[in-house]
């Protein structure tokens, strides 16, 4: 393991213990009590741990800038396709087609659960904070057209979102602790597929009963009301769920072939490999867009040049706390404090699950950032995968992720988003969006352990 080859520990054991939380301790306070946005928070934090532990200061900026510019190269091309085609699928009315055609099919038992299924669809694509902002006009028309309770169909397609970003590449969050734990991809995927579905589930429609009498509030009046009801073209249901699923397709294709021809020389795994890369697989997904949304809406060049610049400046930001998060991680790695870790904490199978799953937690609650939450909980707990399983490095990833989106509250954006699209108070977001989000990361952590109990029999 890399973490394991680092150079020797630049000072004490101790040292290197307290520089760690002294360095988490900076991001955490610069966060939440100054407000200072993450990017600038992973910086010093790391820079402060570097120091504390006794590496000098030039090497500090060589690791830090290392593990930035190395984590960018790995994700970065991903999150920037990722955005171009989110803002692709919902400029176009491919989202609100697969939405409309699924609602129109739904009963009042059965919407609950079909809502589910467009959160999760949704969600895919889409960067949280995108999918959240598109899906909450629809959350509204579909609570006033069904005449139904706002949370019977908010909390089931929040849940669907929120586990998709928690759980499935080619979310920015899964594919950084892929990075940063070594985890083979199409493990995870895979995986991370067969835990969402139950936790979807669980938080989701199953919630969504106690939720609706908890917080028994109608949608209230907005101006996306009339959202789905634009004029103009939109590509037909079948295309726009096709180019919803084409991605990950296309990442299935690779991982299955790797299961199945592991050795294999032959040309069709070349292929089947080669469509799998996920920097391929998203660029095909967004290359079929073209045909699969854009033409079918009618989008000329210069609508569809729009779309595509616009979609970037959004994800600056994660873009920039992804590197920082893979430069503290860098920091770790050549300070030696990895492996101090890896002896402080050490376990393997369920008991490494559970660390992953509260280290993650715990920095989830103080910086109301999953993306920090993942990124930091990757570089701490990487030397713990010594000696594991592909599968079960996967299922840290998984437990990482559900650890990263755990009790979301007043120092979480998305809090505030959810309380002021559907005008809710802050104890009513709480017993709402914060429940859910907990009941998320719960039962996801739970699919995560009887997943392991399976891989590890």
């Amino acid at each position: 393991m890399e973490l394991l080859q680092a150079a020797r520990p630049t000072g004490s054991e101790p040292q290197l213990v307290i520089a760690a939380l002294i360095g988490i301790a900076v991001i955490v306070t610069l966060i939440t009590w100054l407000k200072v946005h993450p990017f600038l928070a992973l910086l010093l934090g790391g820079l402060t741990t570097g120091l504390v532990a006794g590496e000098a200061g030039p090497a500090v900026i060589d690791s830090f800038a290392k593990g930035f510019g190395d984590t960018s190269a790995s994700v970065g091309i991903l999150i920037g396709l990722g955005g171009m085609y989110g803002r692709l699928l919902a400029d176009s009315g491919g989202a609100g087609r697969i939405v409309d055609t699924l609602v129109s099919r739904a009963g009042p038992r059965s919407l609950p659960w079909i809502m589910g299924l467009i959160g999760a669809l949704i969600g895919l694509p889409m960067f949280f904070e995108i999918g959240l902002v598109l899906l909450v006009p629809i959350i509204l028309l579909v609570a006033k057209r069904a005449e139904v309770r706002l949370m019977s169909v908010a909390i089931p397609t929040l849940a669907g979102l929120s586990a998709m970003h928690g759980f499935v590449p080619p979310h920015p969050g899964p594919l950084v602790a892929i990075a940063g734990l070594k985890a083979n991809l199409g493990d995870t995927l895979i995986l991370g597929i067969i835990v969402a579905i139950p936790t979807v589930v669980i938080a989701g429609p199953v919630l969504s009963y106690l939720v609706a009498r908890l917080v028994p509030v109608d949608a209230p009046d907005s101006q996306y009301d009339d959202r789905l009801e634009g004029g103009g073209p939109r590509p037909p249901f079948a295309l726009a769920l096709i180019s919803v699923l084409l991605p990950v397709a296309l990442l299935l294709v690779g991982a299955i072939a790797n299961i199945v021809a592991p050795d294999s020389d032959a040309a069709w795994k070349t292929v089947a490999a080669f469509v799998g890369t996920p920097t391929v697989a998203l660029t095909i997904a967004l290359v079929a867009g073209f045909l699969l949304l854009a033409l079918p809406a009618r989008m000329d060049r210069s609508r569809i040049s729009t779309t595509l610049t616009e979609s970037l400046p959004p994800i600056a930001g994660i873009l920039l706390i992804v590197g920082a998060g893979g430069g503290f991680k860098q920091v770790l790695i050549d300070t030696g404090i990895g492996s101090v870790i890896a002896r402080v904490a050490q376990g393997q199978g369920i008991t490494a699950l559970l660390v992953a799953w509260a280290v993650a937690a715990l920095i989830r609650v103080a910086t109301g950032s999953a993306t920090v939450a993942t990124v930091t909980a990757a570089g701490i707990l990487q030397p713990l995968t010594e000696g594991m399983s592909a599968p079960m490095i996967s299922l840290m990833v998984l437990a990482i992720g559900a650890g990263s989106v755990f009790l979301s509250h007043v120092n979480d954006a998305g809090f505030w988003l959810v309380s002021q699209f559907f005008k809710l108070s802050i104890p009513q977001t709480l017993k709402s969006w914060s429940l859910m989000e907990c009941v998320v990361s719960v039962a996801g952590l739970a699919s995560v352990l009887v997943a392991a109990l399976v891989v590890g029999a």
